[in-house]
């Protein structure tokens, strides 16, 4: 190779290093072999130089020879002059070809080291701050990894109540969480822990695959999560429009509660979505009795579905069966805020359970930047000791988006997304603002001491981004338990604020 060649190399190697930023090793090994390039060009060149003098002595030596007469005698015979160059010309040449070879291998390995640098840096890392906290990606797209986190910090005031135990105020961290997802190749992973009343919750753990079945993009999930099981059931806290889950999300739960552990497969079409698992206890089982366990599907369908809107039709239902560590069952649903333990509706306790199933619909759509919901409800629980029952629950719900944004709803899934905020307040702007209302009925009649509620609520939220937002939520709340310390009729009103930010 010639010294252009080789100096082109050096130069396409540190343009390598310039276009695509390594590491500290590989900058190391890239500048080692630019040297040794720059040491092959100085012995290049001292050979030229060595050969450029032979070959003029050899011409020097060719002319004194023709010049000289016949007869005269000469210090060095030509014909032994001759011999010594042709000698040395000989040793020199054995001298290239060595260093040549030499060469050859030296540039060989060191095309090789770039290509593995220049592949290095094809699989480099894209880092991008778009979800409010950062997201690794290799170029290539085969490796993801993004750390992830909630925060939200509830106050609570609740006044009105004949029951001076009801009327209290306080503040709550509601809800934290860390946590990281990501992906290698097909293969996903999600690791979310909790940290709430003094206690640490592992919430969800766990692996995923994605795959084609006739012709439509399949899950495949592996551990736990949370379960596909209504709208706002199916959707975690930070995303929903209200501080806390409707009547339907929480009358229509298991006894294994939200997050379970178990398999899931879940289908999605252009406009349609199912899902089927099977699920046991969660992680926090002690193993000494057996799990309850569960089946549950989902689906739903946008019959209409066009740039401005569509209409959302869904169906989901499970059966449950009961471990023996699980033969009692006593529900009492929060009605306004989280904090207030006192304020709820309570079912009363049904001994002797076995087995429950629930059933629930749901109805709806989006035109522009509005959006309204309704969903039902209804759980029959299976007892030898009680009577069997019937807890309904009904909820109806909706919300303008005033700034204009698009309700943040997934017609993939049918479940809360994530809001994108025109003009964040990060950026200069004002942000998104959101109207919602809501009423939620409570209905545990069926059972023998079972109460009643109902509640209306209004919320106000500000997103400041993408990732960040300000609620408040005044609810008006009616009860009837038939148990508990606040039996009777009562009614009062409660306010709540949170702070919130998830990345």
């Amino acid at each position: 190779m010639s010294g252009v060649h080789k100096y082109a190399l050096a130069v396409s190697a540190v343009a390598l290093i310039a276009a695509n930023p390594a590491s500290a090793q590989e900058r190391a090994d890239v500048e080692k072999l630019i040297d040794l390039v720059k040491q092959q060009q100085s012995q290049i060149a001292d050979l030229k130089a060595r050969l450029e003098k032979l070959e003029a002595e050899q011409q020097a030596s060719a002319a004194s020879a023709a010049a000289a007469p016949t007869g005269t005698a000469q210090a060095t015979p030509p014909t032994a002059l001759s011999a010594k160059q042709q000698q040395q010309a000989a040793i020199d040449a054995q001298v290239q070809n060595a260093v040549a070879d030499s060469q050859s291998s030296e540039t060989a390995a060191m095309q090789a080291q770039l290509a593995q640098l220049a592949a290095n840096s094809e699989r480099g890392v894209d880092v991008r701050w778009r979800t409010g906290g950062p997201a690794f990606e290799s170029k290539d797209g085969f490796f993801t990894f993004r750390p992830r986190g909630d925060f939200l910090f509830d106050f609570s005031h609740t006044w009105g109540s004949d029951f001076a135990d009801r009327n209290i105020t306080g503040t709550e961290i509601r809800d934290v969480r860390l946590g990281m997802e990501g992906s290698v190749g097909k293969i996903g992973y999600k690791v979310d822990v909790g940290f709430d009343h003094n206690d640490v919750h592992l919430k969800e753990a766990y692996l995923s695959y994605d795959a084609k079945l006739f012709g439509n993009t399949t899950e495949f999930y592996v551990g736990q999560r949370l379960e596909d099981r209504s709208i706002e059931g199916s959707t975690t806290k930070r995303r929903i429009p209200f501080m806390e889950r409707n009547a339907v999300a929480t009358v229509g739960a298991p006894d294994l509660g939200f997050f379970n552990t178990g398999v899931l497969a879940k289908m999605i079409g252009p406009n349609w979505h199912i899902s089927v698992s099977a699920s046991g206890d969660g992680v926090t089982n002690e193993g000494d009795e057996s799990d309850s366990y569960a089946f549950f599907a989902r689906g739903h369908w946008n019959p209409i579905k066009t740039n401005t809107g569509f209409v959302h039709l869904g169906a989901w239902g499970w059966t449950e069966y009961l471990g023996s560590d699980a033969d009692s069952i006593n529900e009492f649903p929060d009605i306004a805020q989280h904090f207030n333990t006192n304020l709820h509706v309570s079912a009363s306790s049904i001994d002797g359970t076995i087995r429950d199933h629930a059933y629930g619909l749901e109805a709806g759509g989006v035109f522009h930047n509005l959006y309204a919901f309704g969903e039902y409800t209804d759980r029959f629980i299976r007892a030898n000791d009680d009577p069997s029952a019937h807890q309904k629950a009904y909820s109806l719900y909706g919300g303008w988006m005033i700034t204009g944004e698009d309700p943040s709803f997934s017609t993939r899934s049918g479940i809360w997304g994530s809001t994108k905020v025109i003009d964040p307040v990060t950026s200069g702007g004002t942000g998104a603002f959101e109207l919602a209302g809501r009423y939620d009925n409570y209905d545990f009649s069926d059972e023998r001491r079972g109460g009643i509620g109902h509640s209306w609520t209004l919320g106000v939220n500000w997103y400041l981004n993408n990732w960040a937002r300000l609620m408040v939520n005044y609810v008006r709340w009616h009860t009837d338990n038939q148990v508990s310390a606040q039996k009777g009729p009562d009614s009062g009103n409660s306010i709540g604020v949170r702070s919130q930010i998830s990345f």
